[in-house]
């Protein structure tokens, strides 16, 4: 190594790394040394108890060493090729055997000595490992626990472990940027502590202490990036008072009655927006709970108070059908109200856009389009963003920045467990609808196998037969030799031939807009009774004749998913099905089955689908501009994280900009972590 080589060093600095290593580590997101000190491994291996193969015994997971005696390239073609070793120690000999690993025949050499773990099986006195983990032995390696690390193409075990050496002999270098006092209140190890131990624990104490050091930091970081946001953007901010508009006049022309959890939204909302801060509040509400009315009255409010309204959806058909509900419920009052989508031709975006800046128009619904530049408002005073988990950070902040402070509403039909509200809406009130409309029955699921797939077809025939609707949901638009399963095309073809009567539609991403319309248009007329779809139609499609939504593959989606598709149907008075056909079972597919077949509670449903598919996945840090989570979970670490959030409250209501001498090195450090996506409340 060179002898100026720091923690900002490239990769290239480290003897041995050339320029197509560090291609291989710029994949996994590595660039400087220091990156490598934040990759962390995947898993363990416990190396203190070695054996020889003469030792090994049935079914027991082993640590072995031995030199690879001979390659045996398998059958198959490419990658799906087999590759068989045979090893030996000075005990004996045994197979080490790879499936779909053509990639991997140049991965050893003949003569080498390499390490093996996995899962023995005996059979005749014949010792076999299948698909093992497996290392090049380092010199100086001792013997330990010993890391595991995701790999890439051109990078091996070794490579990345000599790697994380090389940048943990420079620990003494590396800066703590927790402030003093956070680390003696949550009692937290110094970060070089850390850093090598959560690598290369000496013991389980000291991983203990590392980890609860790391995951609390991730969780402390994101709290702090969370309510710098909420002090910048949040609440707070001086906004508009609406008591010249009232929502009374609105409800009381509606053709139903709001359920209670309506009416206090409605509450909690209208002194948000009578009050001269702005408001900034999530609506939450299950599929089918009447956030739309909600919205609608919030509309109302600020179009009465003399100012306009602007409503943001993530798909031109559910802003269609936004639209057309908005016509139905507010066109009587006498307002202009406009819908702005990217399909439309462009004299007419000039058009709205004009009526827009003029303040003719008082309510747009749209997409995205309503961010673009040439989008201008009069007097924006209430900005609506529908699914808001579908929006990143910046198009929620554009809209809000077509006004002048304008209040803020996002809604979301997809519950959100309150461990992870607490981290990621912070900065927000929060509105819960936590009933559905009179009238209402409970949906039953029903979940098939292969062997009794004809079962829910026999179903779906009934229900047809009674001239009632239903969706057939595919994971798949067109049929993939790889992937597998039944795709949309496919059902549509084959539906079509097995129910002529009944009016076969077809509907996914890649049709054009009018052709996605024209089939909506068809299917809410009812000339088309079977809709096959991809989870286009997860949100806001609204139609109450529909009472079966059959998901093919349903293993393929994940619980928040299947639940937002169930919340298609069970929409008017006759009973409803939700039939689920799994098609690969495996214990993560049977576990989501049985939740959906046991419950139609979305919170209790949410909070299941975050412990098995974890935060990450499951509400898409990056869809809120935030790095990924290493090591923390929301979930599991509830406690650290509750912590975590005390503390960071703490340190700024102390010093809300950081500024202070002892902060400032936490505040570079956030600010360079997260930069603008701490503006997470639009």
């Amino acid at each position: 190594m060179s002898t100026t080589i720091d923690l900002r060093s490239p990769i290239t600095d480290i003897k041995g790394f050339g320029p197509r290593k560090a291609e291989s580590f710029a994949r996994l997101g590595i660039f400087c040394i220091e990156d490598v000190l934040r990759y962390f491994p995947r898993d363990y291996e416990d190396l203190r108890n070695r054996k020889l193969i003469a030792e090994l015994v049935n079914d027991e997971k082993a640590v072995i060493e031995a030199a690879v005696v001979l390659i045996v390239p398998g059958r198959g073609f490419g990658r799906k090729r087999t590759l068989h070793l045979r090893v030996a120690d000075k005990s004996g000999m045994m197979e080490i055997l790879f499936f779909s690993a053509g990639y991997m025949a140049s991965s050893f050499r003949q003569g080498e000595v390499y390490r093996f773990i996995g899962r023995v099986k005996l059979s005749d006195g014949r010792a076999t490992m299948f698909h093992p983990v497996y290392s090049e032995l380092c010199d100086a390696e001792e013997p330990g626990i010993q890391p595991v690390y995701p790999l890439t193409r051109g990078l091996s075990l070794k490579d990345i472990k000599k790697a994380v050496r090389a940048a943990i002999a420079l620990l003494p270098d590396y800066r703590e940027t927790l402030p003093d006092a956070i680390i003696k209140k949550a009692k937290l190890c110094p970060i070089a502590h850390a850093i090598e131990n959560v690598h290369f624990p000496k013991d389980r104490e000291k991983y203990g202490e590392a980890r609860y050091r790391l995951v609390f930091e991730e969780l402390f970081d994101l709290r702090t990036a969370l309510r710098l946001s909420k002090n910048r953007f949040g609440r707070g901010r001086e906004g508009i008072s609406f008591r010249a508009g009232s929502c009374a006049e609105f409800i009381s022309a509606l053709p139903y009655e709001l359920t209670r959890a309506q009416a206090r939204a409605v509450r909690e909302i209208e002194a948000d927006m009578d009050s001269s801060v702005a408001m900034n509040r999530l609506l939450q509400g299950d599929v089918g709970s009447g956030k739309t009315a909600v919205a609608e009255a919030a509309v109302f409010k600020a179009v009465r108070a003399g100012f306009q309204a602007a409503f943001m959806a993530p798909t031109e058909i559910l802003a269609a059908q936004h639209f057309e509900s908005f016509k139905k419920d507010l066109g009587g009052f006498g307002f202009n109200i406009a819908c702005l989508s990217a399909s439309l031709g462009a004299a007419e975006r000039r058009s709205i856009a004009a009526g827009l800046a003029a303040g003719e128009i008082d309510i747009v619904i749209g997409t995205h389009a309503l961010i673009s530049e040439s989008v201008r408002f009069k007097r924006l005073g209430l900005a609506v963003t529908d699914e808001q988990h579908r929006f990143g950070v910046n198009q929620r902040r554009l809209l809000g920045e077509k006004g002048s402070n304008p209040d803020i509403l996002v809604m979301t039909a997809t519950p959100i467990p309150r461990t992870l509200a607490v981290l990621l809406y912070s900065d927000l009130d929060i509105s819960i609808i936590d009933e559905l409309p009179p009238g209402r029955k409970d949906i039953k699921t029903l979940k098939y196998g292969p062997e009794n797939r004809a079962e829910a077809y026999a179903l779906l025939s009934e229900e047809l037969e009674k001239g009632r609707q239903a969706y057939v949901v595919a994971a798949l638009i067109d049929d993939s030799e790889s992937m597998g399963g039944r795709s949309a095309e496919s059902l549509y073809r084959e539906l079509s031939k097995k129910y002529p009567r009944a009016g076969c539609g077809i509907l996914h991403g890649e049709l054009k807009q009018s052709e996605k319309e024209a089939v909506m248009a068809d299917f809410s007329a009812g000339r088309i009774s079977l809709l096959v779809s991809t989870v286009v139609i997860e949100v806001g499609i609204n139609v109450p004749n529909a009472t079966v939504m059959l998901i093919e593959n349903s293993e393929r989606f994940g619980l928040a998913q299947l639940h937002q598709l169930r919340g298609r149907v069970g929409r008017g008075a006759e009973q409803s099905y939700c039939l689920l056909v799994v098609d690969e079972e495996s214990e993560t597919a049977s576990e989501r089955a049985s939740i959906m077949c046991e419950s139609s509670d979305g919170f209790f449903i949410s909070e299941k689908d975050l412990e098995i598919r974890g935060p990450g996945e499951l509400f898409g840090y990056r869809q809120h501009g935030l790095p990924q989570m290493q090591l923390a979970d929301p979930v599991r670490h509830a406690s650290v994280a509750e912590l975590a959030g005390r503390l960071a409250d703490e340190l700024i209501d102390g010093d809300p900009c950081l500024m202070k001498a002892e902060n400032r090195d936490f505040g570079d450090k956030i600010k360079s972590k997260f930069g603008d996506s701490t503006a997470l409340v639009l």
